[in-house]
C-alpha cells in the first residue's frame, strides 16, 4: 500500500546555484550534502520544503520546458512576497492558465534547469467544490 510521496528528485547542472534557488524561493532547509562523495548516481543534496524531502542531483539540465510541474501550497496573503522573490532572481514566468473564480491563484516559474514550479493558494477541496458548480472558464 502506498503511504505517501517519499521524495522528489530534480537533476540540476549546478548544485550551488540550485541550492540558492531552493533556499531563497522556498525557504528550503538543507539537511544533507554528499560533498565530493557519490552514493547514488552523482553528487547530491537533500532539502526539506514544508514537510517534503526534495533532492537535487548533479547532471544535465532539461532541454525542453513542459507543463510537468510540482506545486507547493502557499497562503493567499504571501502571494506578493513570493512573486517578488521570483522576480528578484530573474526567473522566467509561465503565464497562468485560465481559471474560474474560487480555485486559487498560481505563480508558474522555471528554475535554472527548466523545471517548472507552481506556487498555489488553493486546496484540492476548494477546487473540487468550485468545479462541481460548473461554468467553465473561456480561453
Amino acid at each position: 500500500m502506498i503511504e505517501e510521496i517519499s521524495h522528489i528528485t530534480f537533476i540540476v547542472k549546478d548544485l550551488e546555484r540550485s541550492t540558492k534557488f531552493l533556499k531563497y524561493i522556498f525557504d528550503a532547509e538543507e539537511v544533507y550534502s554528499s560533498e565530493n562523495k557519490t552514493f547514488s548516481l552523482s553528487r547530491e543534496k537533500f532539502f526539506i520544503i514544508g514537510e517534503h524531502w526534495i533532492a537535487i542531483m548533479e547532471g544535465k539540465e532539461l532541454n525542453e520546458r513542459t507543463y510537468n510541474h510540482v506545486a507547493f501550497k502557499i497562503r493567499e496573503e504571501d502571494f506578493e512576497k513570493y512573486l517578488k522573490r521570483i522576480e528578484e532572481l530573474g526567473l522566467d514566468f509561465k503565464p497562468p492558465r485560465h481559471r474560474v473564480e474560487g480555485e486559487g491563484r498560481s505563480l508558474y516559474f522555471y528554475d535554472f534547469d527548466n523545471h517548472l514550479f507552481e506556487l498555489h493558494t488553493g486546496t484540492l477541496e476548494e477546487r473540487l467544490l468550485r468545479y462541481s458548480m460548473g461554468e467553465r472558464v473561456e480561453k
